[in-house]
């Protein structure tokens, strides 16, 4: 079915304020069309996106990373340049602003340069950094990758103002290997931060925000006598009605959307938080300035899978785990199965602990790692459940859907997709607009099937025997949040 030619008095729906939703209503404002209104049954402007305030969607967070970084993928290696040249220009932006949303000032910056450290426990490099180093390279951007085990990377970082970000994990006094690769044009995005930035910037060009548990939740599509979309319908009872409707739901999409069976699934990553009081002499230790966002063992299956950062404003310090993606298959309307969130902000049911292999990953990194942690009698403050979208391949769906050219999604951001928050909505809106089609990331990010031939990045919908799905794990109990090391576990 083509796609019907949007007009700038379309009226369009989002469903979802996350990084899909927010920047696919900014972007629309900014070319102009005049009726964008976006639903989501939280109200940010209360929890101003921050998860300690009761928002349970990915986006809701204290920060994220920012890298170039992309081993062969040049397409968001490209995308990332592009990215961070936003980034950038939105601290400009809040810095000279007369007019910013409450809680952010003059002072704030949404993105923070401080690099990000990809590292390993191996004796080489592993093959994506390898492929980064290279492809960096190619595209003229070698010297901002240093290598940890390189003498001149690391006399040039110490040169450059980047010698922080080599050891971080003072590797080489404890006498322990650091093979590793420092993308200096990486980072961390101050996420909530940047969200209610991107909220105020989008309602000041004319987007709505419909905030409500009930007025803000989609409940069904409004389909006229033929059967055609129209609109949509929310919990309240009201009907909206609508020329495109953009389902950018997150975590929840897959199941309001049962068409992306086999495309897409949710899945959780596990996250702790721990918090370094302004007097301890760690406070000053991982500050962004002088402590670089990181990745360990990536790419290694469940025993690697980490990311961290450095301390915020407040003192929290973030470390999170998709080495293990664990699900929650729950019988939806339809008779299938589908994974679910499930947060501490759940109705009804919820989680607020992790599952107890996420937990030893965790305290084994730790104690190996960051022993003064334990030292300084830290331990672990708050963990949390952060679900997202997954699918088969690790790239986004950005497509309408199969036989309803008035619906499309936005999502499958995969974990890796916040830091396209200021530019994501630009390239959804060409999809929209039918334009660019032919670029490597349209024909990416196309609705597509698994082919026989195919081996997954992510094997979905495994089913309520999985071990990884949340019935079947065991959870991490409240003596691990205690200071120690892995070894206690």
């Amino acid at each position: 079915m083509p796609r019907r030619q949007l007009q700038k008095s379309d009226r369009i729906v989002i469903i979802g304020a996350g990084v899909f939703g927010l920047s696919t209503a900014l972007h629309l404002a900014l070319r102009g069309y005049k009726n964008v209104v976006v639903f989501d049954r939280h109200d940010y402007d209360v929890s101003q996106y921050d998860y300690r305030n009761g928002a349970d969607s990915a986006s809701a967070d204290m920060n994220k990373i920012i890298r170039s970084a992309y081993g062969s993928a040049v397409e968001y290696q490209d995308l990332s340049k592009e990215a961070i040249e936003w980034w950038t220009a939105w601290n400009d932006e809040i810095k000279n602003a007369k007019d910013l949303p409450a809680g952010l000032s003059p002072s704030d910056r949404v993105y923070i340069n401080n690099g990000t450290l990809a590292f390993t426990d191996k004796d080489e490099l592993p093959t994506f950094e390898l492929d980064t180093i290279r492809n960096m390279r190619a595209a003229g951007l070698g010297s901002t990758q240093l290598i940890t085990t390189n003498p001149d990377d690391v006399t040039a970082a110490d040169r450059r103002g980047w010698g922080y970000g080599i050891d971080p994990f003072r590797r080489k006094e404890r006498r322990k290997a650091n093979v590793g690769v420092l993308d200096t044009t990486g980072g961390v995005v101050v996420a909530n931060k940047a969200c209610r930035f991107a909220l105020h910037k989008a309602r000041t060009l004319g987007a709505k925000f419909v905030f409500d548990e009930r007025a803000g939740a989609f409940e069904s599509y409004w389909h006229d006598k033929d059967g055609k979309v129209v609109g949509v319908k929310t919990q309240d009872g009201q009907r909206h009605p609508a020329d495109k409707v953009v389902m950018a739901c997150g975590g929840w999409t897959p199941s309001l959307v049962p068409q992306l069976d086999g495309l897409c699934e949710t899945t959780a990553g596990s996250v702790i938080m721990l918090k370094i009081p302004p007097e301890s002499p760690l406070y000053d230790r991982f500050s962004p300035e002088k402590f670089p966002s990181w990745m360990w063992k990536l790419w290694d299956g469940a025993e690697g899978g980490l990311y961290g950062f450095p301390r915020d404003d407040r003192g929290w310090m973030k470390i999170g785990y998709r080495g293990t993606k664990y699900t929650n298959p729950q019988v939806q309307a339809d008779g299938k199965v589908r994974s679910v969130p499930i947060t501490r902000y759940s109705p009804g049911e919820k989680v607020t602990r992790i599952p107890q292999k996420a937990m030893q990953v965790f305290k084994r990194f730790l104690g190996e790692y960051l022993p003064e942690l334990a030292e300084h009698g830290i331990g672990i403050e708050l963990t949390r459940l952060c679900w997202y979208t997954d699918s088969f391949d690790n790239h986004y769906v950005v497509d309408d859907v199969p036989g309803q050219n008035a619906v499309m999604v936005a999502t499958g951001g995969c974990g890796h997709a916040f830091k396209y928050l200021p530019n994501l909505g630009k390239w959804i809106v060409d999809i929209m607009e039918g334009v660019g089609a032919e670029r490597t990331l349209v024909q990416r990010w196309r609705w597509r099937s698994l082919r026989a031939d195919q081996t997954p990045f992510n094997v979905l919908m495994k089913g309520s025997d999985s071990p990884t799905a949340i019935k079947n794990v065991s959870w991490s109990k409240d003596a691990d949040l205690r200071p120690g090391n892995g070894s206690r576990l």
